[in-house]
């Protein structure tokens, strides 16, 4: 959905994390929703594009020794987002929100699947949420890398 990809954007740019969109999408890029959800975040925003997941693995060169990690976030997982260890270049792959990751993808990887906890027999939380609640996490364990932690007021002062 567009609308989520902006939103999607919008997390990226605030955390300084990049974004890699995986064809086909099922929307245009240029979509006025995306826009609007973006703002006038999206030109900030770091994006790349694979064709496909195959080419999104050649491009980071995954399975090389010096690869980054790749997590699979899918309500079908049998560990939760807070079980990892996150680290600096790690990837968190997410799929379509009505669809989710291809279990064909997720098999190949049973323990890099990572899934947020919720009551039992709900589907699944709105894709642009589980992003940044589990981006979050990955940061806080990294520290907050470059981010501000400290925020002031507009009118007053803090004591």
């Amino acid at each position: 959905m567009p609308a989520n990809t902006g939103n999607i954007g919008r997390t990226c740019v605030a955390t300084g994390s990049s974004l890699h969109l995986i064809e086909p999408l099922g929307f245009r890029i240029n979509d006025k929703m995306l826009e609007r959800a973006g703002l006038d975040y999206w030109p900030r925003l770091d994006v790349h594009y694979y064709n496909d997941i195959n080419h999104f693995y050649e491009n980071i060169s995954y399975g090389s020794s010096d690869a980054p990690r790749v997590f699979y976030a899918t309500t079908k997982a049998q560990h939760t987002y807070a079980d990892v260890e996150y680290h600096d270049g790690d990837f968190i792959m997410f799929g379509k929100e009505s669809a989710g990751i291809p279990e064909e993808i997720l098999i190949q990887h049973p323990g890099e699947c990572i899934r947020i906890p919720m009551m039992p027999g709900e589907r699944s939380l709105n894709l642009s949420n589980s992003v940044a609640i589990v981006l979050y996490e990955a940061l806080r364990q990294l520290k907050f890398p470059g981010l501000e932690d400290r925020g002031e007021l507009h009118r007053l002062h803090w004591n």
